[in-house]
């Protein structure tokens, strides 16, 4: 008996510091997890640069300090969007990606849905809510039935023109392509220009979005996404190479132009020297600065085509969307609710000078009182046409590229270059 009792007292001396150890790793593990559900969750959101900046200060700041659980670190990556481009998908490839929201040019939705990387966010929005937005821009986010995009901001091309020059001359803005080249030349004639129609010409994406336009106002097309149909072959399409063949032939365009980029044509315009320019909405604040020589002199309009009803303006802009990979696709969502709120898109236009995707800014009496040409812009942006979207579309851009160079520096026939385009391009859609 007093042996079983001697037994079970050393049993319980040695049950003791277990016990004890065991309590005290419990209550280890319990602060540690108390620890680390206070921690932020971080979302990563990679953009250029530039635009980082303006994200940072104004509604990152915002959003953060309405969800103190929530953190967005804005990676800084290069200006250029194609070296963006280059990250992300590189990432994705890799199957670890360190991204939860994607902050997308119009272009890449095709390739990054098509590639299984982004999350289907129809059953997100209503389509009520979604009505708010740019018809256009909504649409560049939709591939297959699905929506992979939210429009954060839009962006398209603009035809600039001197408009106190137009006026003098006793000139209306121009309605056709035929009224363009007229008003250039009485213009020139005139000695008021050195130059009427400055367009983007380099073998590179710009030229792609001038191309596009121009396409489109002959009735022409590139490819059709629904059927895959490829139009660059077709006269319509020779008909708009003619037509910026003949702006350089005739001197109403430089001989150079099929060199520039935007901010060749755009440093030749704002010093007074065209009469026209095909560019985007970020001209307007610069061509208008307090030291511009053509500050308040200019109007826009969407790009001119054959006839008054086919002017075509290249839809641009950026749109944000979920990552597949994302380990926090709920807070990733509240955070692009947030960004493409009309809240938070009124203070971002307002602080960072850029186009809203939500219609109703457009024609906002405070933000019309500091860029009075939106609701022209509005009108613009609803004239919108897509480049293709579809899942080649770099490699199909590179095609064009290349062919459209060919055919405008004189190193190819226009016929033998685009015959040559449409194949290839026929080639890789199979």
């Amino acid at each position: 008996m007093k042996k079983h009792k001697y037994k079970q007292k050393i049993l319980q001396k040695l049950k003791s510091p277990v016990a004890i150890f065991f309590a005290v790793l419990f209550g280890i593990i319990l602060s540690i997890q108390q620890v680390l559900s206070q921690q932020p969750v971080v979302l990563n959101l990679l953009m250029t640069a530039p635009d980082a900046q303006p994200w940072k200060t104004g509604i990152v700041k915002d959003f953060e300090a309405k969800n103190p659980g929530i953190r967005i670190n804005v990676i800084e990556g290069p200006n250029a969007t194609n070296l963006l481009e280059d990250l992300y998908t590189s990432a994705f490839i890799l199957g670890d990606s360190p991204y939860d929201i994607v902050n997308m040019d119009v272009i890449w939705t095709p390739k990054f849905a098509a590639g299984g990387w982004l999350e289907d966010l129809s059953d997100r929005i209503t389509k009520e809510e979604l009505a708010a937005f740019s018809p256009k821009d909504v649409e560049a986010g939709i591939i297959e039935g699905k929506l992979y995009k939210i429009p954060m901001r839009s962006d398209v091309g603009v035809l600039y023109y001197r408009q106190d020059l137009l006026q003098q001359a006793g000139f209306q803005p121009p309605e056709t392509i035929a009224d363009l080249l007229r008003i250039s030349q009485a213009l020139k004639k005139q000695g008021k220009i050195n130059w009427g129609y400055l367009w983007q010409g380099r073998q590179y994406e710009g030229a792609v979005a001038m191309f596009a336009e121009v396409l489109e106002g002959f009735g022409g097309f590139w490819v059709n996404a629904n059927t895959l149909e490829v139009g660059l072959d077709r006269p319509e399409a020779l008909k708009a190479i003619a037509f910026l063949k003949q702006t350089i032939q005739e001197g109403i365009s430089p001989p150079g132009v099929t060199t520039y980029i935007e901010e060749d044509t755009r440093r030749i315009f704002q010093s007074g020297q065209a009469a026209f320019l095909r560019s985007w909405p970020y001209v307007w604040p610069l061509a208008n600065a307090k030291d511009s020589p053509i500050k308040g002199k200019i109007g826009i309009k969407s790009m001119v085509g054959i006839d008054p009803k086919s002017g075509a303006a290249c839809l641009g802009g950026w749109g944000l969307g979920i990552a597949k990979s994302s380990k926090h696709p709920e807070e990733a969502w509240k955070a692009i609710k947030y960004f493409t709120s009309e809240e938070a898109q009124r203070r971002f236009i307002l602080n960072a000078g850029f186009v809203p995707s939500r219609r109703a800014l457009f024609t906002d009496p405070e933000i019309i009182a500091k860029y009075p040409h939106y609701p022209k812009l509005l009108e613009i942006v609803d004239k919108a046409v897509l480049r293709p979207p579809i899942a080649q579309y770099a490699q199909a851009s590179d095609i064009l590229q290349r062919y459209l160079s060919a055919a405008l520096t004189n190193s190819m026939t226009p016929e033998s270059a685009m015959k040559a385009a449409a194949n290839e391009t026929r080639r890789l859609l199979k």
